[in-house]
């Protein structure tokens, strides 16, 4: 399970400036932002950036500087993947270690949409344990109960993080994990096919 909220797309206009430095060739831009500041690609630009993102990542550098934050709410299995792109991302995350006890623990908090009726019971039982703990450790502070809570907590845990990348950061992920079995993967690389002109610079090849 992934939930993708609240991402924003910014610095078309100075990426694509920066990509006409290398042959002078700023008398030919024709791009521009709306009256709404929406970024609209012209023509000649639109060609240009094309034909950068085809020719290969030596070239298609402008795609570094087009910038994007967004909030991501995925299970810590999927973010042990995510973590293999650290060049380039930045993430600010909510904290198990100082945060993981202040609310009750649901199975809600943990992705199992795929889960057997047999799974799913065995890890509502563990569900109601880690609240045993949780509340144990509200009443003692004992740290040792929140080792507990830590080293038992399930991979499924789910864990929101805003994150800010660039359009090359997601280029490399979603031609990197477009196929893959995990269902938050493809979730995550449906939803780059719908960002801002994403079929002529990050769905090509």
């Amino acid at each position: 399970m992934i939930k993708i909220t609240n991402f924003e797309v910014f610095n078309f206009i100075n990426a694509v400036r920066g990509a006409r430095n290398p042959l002078n060739s700023w008398h030919l831009m024709d791009s521009y932002e709306d009256q709404a500041g929406n970024f609209v690609f012209g023509e000649n630009d639109l060609r240009l950036a094309t034909k950068l993102c085809r020719a290969g990542s030596d070239h298609r550098k402008f795609l570094r500087q087009i910038f994007l934050t967004v909030d991501l709410y995925a299970p810590l299995y999927w973010w042990k993947e995510f973590d293999t792109y650290k060049v380039g991302t930045v993430s600010n995350s909510t904290s198990t270690m100082h945060k993981i006890h202040s609310r009750t623990f649901t199975i809600n908090d943990f992705s199992h949409d795929h889960l057997t009726a047999e799974s799913s019971a065995f890890l509502s039982d563990v569900v109601d344990y880690l609240e045993k703990l949780r509340t144990t450790y509200l009443d003692t502070k004992d740290k040792e109960i929140w080792y507990n809570i830590i080293q038992l907590l399930p991979s499924s845990y789910n864990q929101l993080r805003t994150c800010t990348m660039n359009y090359e950061n997601i280029y490399t992920i979603y031609w990197a994990r477009k196929d893959h079995k995990l269902d938050e993967w493809q979730v995550f690389c449906k939803w780059a096919e719908q960002l801002p002109y994403a079929n002529e610079l990050l769905c090509v090849k």
